[in-house]
């Protein structure tokens, strides 16, 4: 399967790259999108049909300089190069227990107690909500634990009323749970998951089928709330240590700014209010 995976890969990246972004005229028919096989291969320092071999999966070992060549033409990032190694290596057997559907008690009390005043939900890596605080689910019902944040953001249509950025988000959440679950692509989790959201939602399924990856930790949500009005807030996503993929997301806007006067008064609002469990 890891060949696959790495062929998979290298297929939807190289069908992104534009001729032109890589120096090469545009011109000329063209049957598929994005770079040829031979024009990526040629640009990596690579022959054609070792490159083909690749795609195939017929080839499971390149070297680290053959992946790094790769990853220049195609215009990686640091993670999505990162990405690209992990998925050339060898399959990696999980045999860890299954991570438990809830958060630690110390860091339940801290969401409760330290950012009482600042929305906090607490995510697995299948962007599950094991726990938030009243603030968070004030500001967004798809922070109730529970739910699944990227089912939600697909399959909710009242979230796209909710988030002014929606497409933005979206995209990036879809980039979020590449990073998250990483090669373990046959977690059956997983598999259900994305068969799930690739079935009803057809703008899932384009997103996912890029391989965009993405564990950027920050980012904007621009939100039209019914009580307090437009907030835009930023975001910041921290792993939790000694877990399998938890993340506490904390949301926080700009001292002084409108948002934050109305953040204070969806405070007022829920003082008092139970964290949902």
């Amino acid at each position: 399967m890891g060949g696959k995976r790495l062929g998979d890969y290298l297929r939807a990246r190289r069908e992104i790259v534009r001729p032109e972004d890589v120096g090469l005229p545009p011109g000329g028919r063209r049957r598929v999108p994005g770079l040829r096989r031979e024009e990526l291969a040629l640009l990596a320092g690579i022959s054609t049909d070792y490159y083909l071999r690749l795609e195939q999966g017929r080839d499971q070992n390149p070297s680290p300089q053959v992946l790094d060549a790769l990853a220049r033409v195609l215009q990686l990032d640091v993670p999505a190069t990162a990405h690209l190694h992990a998925l050339a290596g060898p399959p990696q057997r999980n045999h860890r227990p299954a991570e438990p559907d809830h958060v630690s008690p110390g860091l339940q009390q801290l969401i409760v107690t330290w950012w009482s005043r600042t929305p906090v939900a607490v995510l697995n890596r299948y962007m599950d909500v094991l726990a938030s605080n009243a603030m968070a689910a004030s500001i967004s019902p798809i922070f109730q634990p529970g739910v699944n944040v990227i089912r939600a953001a697909f399959l909710d249509r009242d979230l796209r009323r909710l988030y002014l950025n929606w497409d933005e988000m979206s995209s990036r959440a879809v980039a979020a749970l590449r990073a998250l679950v990483g090669t373990e692509l046959e977690d059956v989790r997983v598999v259900e998951l994305v068969g799930e959201l690739a079935t009803a939602s057809p703008e899932f399924k384009r997103l996912w089928v890029r391989h965009d990856v993405s564990p950027s930790g920050t980012g904007v949500a621009r939100l039209n709330h019914p009580d307090v009005g437009e907030l835009t807030l930023q975001y910041e996503r921290l792993t939790v240590a000694g877990t399998h993929g938890q993340l506490i997301v904390v949301f926080h806007a700009e001292p002084g700014s409108p948002t934050a006067e109305r953040l204070a008064l969806l405070q007022a609002e829920t003082t008092g209010s139970e964290l949902p469990q």
